[in-house]
């Protein structure tokens, strides 16, 4: 199987909104530094090759984030932010929790497609080797409010009693596991292509309502 070859966008990382005509000086830098440390690695990029793709001074990215490991950090808080809105979003538009999970994963597999770089740095890039003392992002508050969608969904009887941990692995996990195989080039099919198969495996095992079918008809039979 070829490796797919990504071109990540010369965009601001945003998820949805606009990118500021002209550009600023802060956002030509988040987004060269985006583009270079996801197909490069963070190691690998020098603030020089930052300087160039972004056309701004060295001066600039100094006195804007004082370094490479300060733009690394301005990039993890900035995408926390990105994805704080992704749930936010999801949120307003109401629906229950097993809703709200398929729309989350819905975005996320929309994502993976047209903003590959901005879902390779949230979810597929070990931030903690070049941020220091930061937790992993999976730790931070859009990922918390995930969880907290799935034991909303358990405390209202639409999931399988349990542990919230697992309970969101379960639901978010194999499509996370999906998106780190599109992106590493092992799936060469679009990820939303996969979204219905891949609702359908998780609610078998996770939806209450599926485990009662389930048990109705082991009764019948």
């Amino acid at each position: 199987m070829q490796s797919r070859t990504f071109h990540y966008e010369n965009t601001m990382p945003y998820l949805t909104r606009e990118t500021p005509s002209p550009e600023p000086i802060d956002c030509r830098i988040l987004t060269a530094a985006l583009d270079l440390y996801v197909s490069k690695g963070y190691h690998n990029v020098s603030i020089h090759e930052i300087q160039k793709q972004a056309n701004v001074s060295i001066g600039s990215i100094y006195n804007h984030f004082g370094g490479k490991e300060g733009i690394a950090k301005a990039l993890y808080d900035h995408l926390l932010n990105e994805m704080n809105e992704m749930v936010d979003s999801v949120i307003e538009q109401g629906g229950n929790s097993i809703d709200q999970c398929n729309s989350i994963i819905a975005l996320l597999f929309e994502y993976t497609e047209t903003r590959s770089n901005i879902i390779a740095y949230i979810l597929h890039a070990k931030h903690g080797e070049f941020i220091n003392d930061e937790k992993p992002m999976c730790c931070g508050e859009p990922f918390q409010r995930m969880r907290n969608i799935v034991q909303q969904g358990i405390d209202n009887g639409e999931i399988k009693s349990g542990n919230s941990w697992v309970a969101s692995s379960s639901i978010f996990g194999p499509a996370i596991r999906l998106i780190h195989l599109r992106l590493d080039g092992v799936i060469d099919l679009l990820l939303p292509e996969l979204y219905d198969e891949t609702i359908n495996s998780i609610w078998s095992g996770m939806s209450v309502q599926n485990s009662i079918n389930q048990s109705s008809l082991s009764a019948a039979s």
